[in-house]
């Protein structure tokens, strides 16, 4: 199978609303797998969301290593968030070095597709609704730092810039 290149930010593609998938197809279907493989060949990964490797569609892998195994969403929709509000924490391969407290329900009740086309709901609790959760938002174009204050957004994204045009005078000059 294939490992994809994570996007990075400031990428677009991070800020768009994924597509609804009208129905599944093959491609789309090893399109998953090999996202699966591209979150277990980044080791502490636990989710991905199809825009983290430039397709803008509701795709999302998550597997956090519980009974559950590899689950793959199509389309998924949170219906209902239940409990606590929980805040801890979080880290995202899109954008490396940051780490964000968020705010996350404690519980989820999510509407999607299997792999099949066939609807499913998934209830979840604990880290693996923070997963879920964090995915979603990645397929509505929300990253971890819009949970950030104003000042503190603004400084992050400042970083992000210096860093890629740094990069960009650093390729050039070879």
């Amino acid at each position: 199978m294939s490992v994809y290149k994570i996007v990075t930010y400031p990428a677009p593609i991070l800020r768009i609303k994924a597509r609804i998938v009208q129905s599944i197809s093959a491609s789309q279907r090893v399109f998953l797998i090999n996202m699966a493989e591209t979150m277990y060949d980044n080791k502490v990964a636990v989710g991905l969301a199809a825009e983290q490797v430039s397709l803008d569609e509701k795709l999302v892998v998550i597997d956090v290593c519980d009974k559950n195994g590899l689950i793959k969403l199509i389309n998924p929709r949170i219906k209902e968030k239940k409990g606590e509000t929980i805040l801890m924490e979080e880290g995202c391969m899109s954008m490396p070095g940051i780490s964000v407290v968020v705010p996350r329900a404690e519980k989820v009740k999510v509407e999607a597709k299997d792999e099949r086309g066939r609807a499913i709901i998934l209830e979840a609790d604990g880290f693996l609704a923070r997963v879920i959760q964090h995915e979603i938002d990645h397929l509505n174009g929300k990253l971890i730092i819009d949970y950030l204050s104003p000042a503190k957004k603004l400084l992050v994204e400042s970083k992000y810039r210096v860093k890629k045009t740094f990069n960009k005078i650093g390729k050039g000059a070879k």
